[in-house]
This record gives structure tokens, sequence and C-alpha cells, in this order.
């Protein structure tokens, strides 16, 4: 992409969006539309059209989504199945419509069956039953593909999607009500050193196995696959390696410094005994992962230590 093409980044305020906005800006792009969502509603077929019509993007990387977890999407569905149906149709629709070069859409692993073996490869999508606790969102992010699929098929538009691992970095939620695995071990295990707390207990048992991958990594392979790919699908983006969730809260315990002791809650549900991509497909594009583990935790505690002005360690 040249430096001074036009770019839409939807969802520039998500984790996502903000790591990629980072990512332009560091590469020196000039020219790189957002909108918050009172700007504009994605899910206004009306809006959206008009936004194209004035803006004339050269690319589009639609990072915007409604996400929640596990409690928000059982309790919600139809609102997650609709808003995320209307964000992706229209925005694809309008990117076809007004000539847009390359589109990218971002979507989630959680798309894949719950009971596809592991790793995860691309061909498993629509070969069984979806984990039902976030099926309408899984249902809306494979609609997205299939749009990206069949306009590429129909009219011959370079649209593509990418399905990452899970992710953390800057911008995370770090609410223990509704964050995920990562950042919520890692405010605990900070609070347990700040507060003198002799035990932080985990929930499971511990044994479960997943991938993480530093959110400006997923970032890089976005831009990456912009410029060097082009087909239909998804394409996995993640690390091609996994750990165990004492693994995991191991070493934010050694990041974090935190002398005290890690207690494994096995009453509580351990969830999905492995969650794995296969990443071969970007591999093979010319694309691997470059931030390990425990680099990726410390750059994630520095960001939140600074932008929560949490005291420091």
């Amino acid at each position: 992409m040249d430096k001074h093409s036009r770019i839409y980044l939807a969802g520039h305020r998500g984790l996502v969006g903000g790591a990629i906005l980072r990512r332009l800006q560091q590469l020196g792009h000039t020219q790189i539309l957002t909108r918050t969502h009172r700007e504009l509603d994605l899910c206004s077929q009306v809006q959206v059209e008009q936004f194209f019509e004035q803006e004339r993007p050269a690319y589009v990387i639609l990072a915007a989504a409604r996400v929640g977890g596990i409690l928000a999407n059982s309790t919600y569905p139809a609102q997650f199945l609709y808003d995320n149906l209307m964000i992706a149709a229209n925005v694809i629709q309008a990117s076809y419509r007004y000539g847009v070069t390359k589109l990218l859409n971002l979507g989630s692993s959680c798309i894949y069956p719950k009971l596809a073996p592991q790793p995860l490869k691309e061909e498993y999508l629509l070969t069984g039953p979806l984990e039902p606790t976030n099926r309408a969102y899984a249902v809306a992010k494979i609609a997205a593909i299939e749009l990206c699929d069949h306009y590429r098929a129909q009219y011959g538009c370079d649209f593509i999607s990418a399905m990452p691992t899970n992710l953390y970095g800057p911008g995370d939620n770090f609410d223990l009500q509704t964050s995920h695995v990562l950042p919520a071990l890692l405010r605990k295990v900070l609070e347990a050193k700040q507060t003198g707390a002799t035990t932080v207990t985990v929930w499971g048992s511990g044994n479960p196995r997943r991938e993480f991958l530093y959110v400006d990594d997923l970032a890089a392979a976005c831009l990456f696959l912009l410029e060097h790919f082009s087909g239909p699908g998804p394409v996995n983006v993640g690390t091609g390696e996994d750990l165990r969730i004492r693994e995991l809260a191991l070493t934010i315990q050694e990041v974090v410094g935190y002398k005290g002791s890690l207690v494994f809650d096995s009453t509580k549900p351990d969830g999905t005994p492995r969650k794995l991509l296969d990443v071969s497909r970007l591999q093979q594009s010319g694309w691997q992962a470059e931030i390990g583990l425990k680099e990726g935790i410390g750059r994630t505690l520095a960001w939140y230590l600074a932008s929560a002005e949490v005291p420091g360690c």
C-alpha cells in the first residue's frame, strides 16, 4: 500500500483496531480514515453508503464488531447476531460498490466447530456444530467470511479474511468480571503483590492449553496480508504454539515479580481442554509472530500501569 493511500480502519478504538492504527502510524501512512460509533453507525446502510461515497477509501480494514464474553453473548444473542451481520454486510457491500482496492475482514477463532480436531485448520470451518454460548457471534463472523468469498467469486473483489487466536496487549479489558484469562490473571497477580497477599487463586486445574498472540503482532500480520495475500477463505493468525494455563500463570507471576503462591481451584470449570490454531497457511505466505509471551506480558503490564495510573511495582 502506498503511504498516501486512503485507508478506512473500522473499529479503531478496540484492542485490535487500536494496534492496527498504531502500526499504520508507525509506518508513516498519512490518510487513515477513522470514525467513532457516534460519528458513523455501521449498522446503518444509509450512513455507511454516504461515508464511502464521500471518502472513497482505497483500502478497508474491518475490525469493528459487537463483542462480549459468555454472559453477554448468552444474554443478547439476537443483538450480537444482528449487529455483526449488519456491520459486515454494509461495509462489504459499500466496499464493492465504491471500488475499494482491497478489504481485510477480521473475525475470531470461535468460527470453528466446538469439537474440531486440534490444531484448528481453516478447512474445518462449517464441518460441525459451534460452541452454543457464542454461536450467534460466530454465525455472523462466518457470514462475513462467506460474503468476502462470494464477492470475490462473483465480482472479482480482492476481499480477504483473517482469524486471530486469543489476543492480549495494550487496550485490553482488565475488568475481572468480563475480561479474558490473561488480563484477568495479570491484574490479580499485580494486585496481590501490591496488597501483600500471600496467595492468588486461579480458576480451574491449570491444565487446559491456550494460544496467545500479542495484539501488535496481529497488526503486523494484517498489514502483511494486505500486501502479500489474496485468496478465499479465512487465514488463521497466531503463534502456532500453546501452553498450559498453569504455565501462563507462572510466567505472569515471574514478570510481575510476585513472590506469593498460586492456588489452582479445580472445583471451577476448565473449559475447552485445548484451543490452538494451525498457522501453516500464514507461515507459508511468509509471516510469523515475533513477540514472545514473556516480552508481550511485560509490555502489557507496562501499558496497564501507565494507562490505569496503577501504583508501580
